[in-house]
């Protein structure tokens, strides 16, 4: 294969290209030493390195041929993508598959996905699109704010039923997309107060409800049953079966909140496994990290391969590393929004700058988790998580940026050529 193959196969943003592979490589490196737990249940070293190798490539594949589908033409998918995000966002609800507590899978044709990965893009898509078709003189229309409600609201609330976070970093993104878009100001203080004010009621309403969940210890007789307050807790908690995630919350929220000291012998680890495996793998990272494949509290972390990745990561690399690793996500939205800025038109600038943001917002959100800044939730480090579905749209999600490059040199190289002429 010549450059001139090669540069027609890994076409759009250089920079874009090196992060993602630099990514892609910390990825395989890191998921095949968090996997010990899964290399012991399966009893085989290389099945999970393989099988996440294997969905990484096919992430590839389908990178490539979306960054050669021209930019203007996503606009044509934003109903259909916005359809099968409510379809299977309603089937998740309806006939989702349980895992750690929380209803967010459903199975199609044996593949097993999560329905909010699909919901996240097209929630940008219906934005960027409604936000560029409705721009006036001095900004987007004020009834902008309206569509886009109407279209991603419901979506953003139903997924919050099963998965806050996400719900939370959805209306996130598209609060910066509507700055962006060039909302007026005087909506987007109103969506300021107003979100806030959802915010505390929202809080309330968990605290309320939900019921702090009384870790049981392993070695705890398992059979025990429930006692005569905790049936009549369960009876009377109508909101808690509607709104079941409201104790796990709660839960989360108490932990995180309470600040008295417990020292480390006091510690409990079986009721914050994860929180204090993480706090382990940071703090014996020694600054410059154990190095790679030698991680220790890979064996004893929940999720170590997917959640909680970048605090193996922090044990292994070390400060530097994982700054590294921030920076590539800094990299990508700084690039990104230099792309944007060519851009002769809203809507590929928009399209690109909101998968960026999501992107890049959602690592920073899975590393301060990590480091125990904010409260644990269930969000991956894209593209270095070990996932499956998940893995190959954050992929799509990055040819959709390099299909906006694509069309930014593209048009320079035309300009170029009839100054030529």
């Amino acid at each position: 294969m010549n450059e001139k193959t090669i540069g027609n196969l890994f076409k759009g943003d250089k920079v874009i290209w090196m992060v993602f592979f630099f990514l892609c490589i910390i990825s395989i490196v890191e998921v095949f030493s968090a996997s010990s737990t899964l290399t012991y249940k399966g009893a085989n070293y290389l099945s999970p390195i393989i099988k996440h190798a294997g969905i990484l490539l096919a992430g590839l594949i389908a990178m490539i041929l979306t960054l050669n589908i021209p930019c203007n033409k996503f606009s044509r998918f934003t109903i259909l993508t916005l359809f099968i995000a409510y379809a299977t966002q309603g089937w998740v609800l309806v006939a989702g598959e349980v895992t750690n507590g929380a209803q967010r899978w459903v199975e199609f044709l044996g593949i097993q996905f999560q329905p909010s990965e699909i919901a996240k893009g097209a929630i940008v898509l219906m934005t960027a699109q409604i936000l560029s078709q409705m721009q006036e003189e001095k900004g987007a229309s004020s009834k902008a704010l309206l569509y886009i409600a109407a279209f991603c609201g419901p979506l953003i609330l139903i997924i919050g039923i099963e998965n806050l976070s996400t719900a939370a970093l959805l209306s996130f993104i598209v609060f910066l997309m509507l700055f962006l878009g060039r909302i007026p100001k005087n909506q987007l203080m109103k969506i300021l107060g107003g979100s806030m004010l959802a915010v505390i009621l929202a809080l309330s309403l968990v605290l309320l409800v939900g019921h702090e969940k009384k870790e049981v210890s392993p070695t705890a007789n398992q059979t025990e049953k429930i006692t005569g307050e905790e049936e009549k807790e369960e009876e009377e908690g109508i909101f808690s079966s509607i709104f079941h995630r409201a104790d796990t919350w709660k839960s989360r929220i108490l932990k995180f909140t309470r600040d008295e000291y417990v020292a480390p012998q006091d510690f409990d680890l079986d009721k914050d496994g994860q929180v204090g495996h993480a706090n382990i793998a940071i703090a014996s990272s020694n600054v410059i990290g154990r190095g790679p494949g030698n991680s220790v509290a890979r064996d004893f972390l929940s999720q170590a391969f997917s959640d909680f990745i970048y605090a193996i990561i922090i044990e292994e690399m070390g400060i530097f590393g994982a700054f590294f690793v921030a920076m590539l996500y800094i990299i990508l939205l700084f690039r990104t929004g230099m792309i944007a800025n060519k851009c002769e038109s809203l809507f590929p600038a928009l399209l690109a700058m909101g998968i960026a943001l999501l992107l890049v917002t959602q690592a920073l959100f899975n590393m301060c988790v990590a480091v125990g800044l904010v409260p644990v939730t269930g969000q991956p480090l894209p593209l270095i998580s070990k996932g499956g579905t998940s893995t190959i749209i954050n992929c799509v999600y990055m040819g959709v940026i390099l299909s906006v490059s694509r069309s930014i040199k593209k048009k320079k190289d035309s300009k170029e050529q009839l100054a030529l002429q």
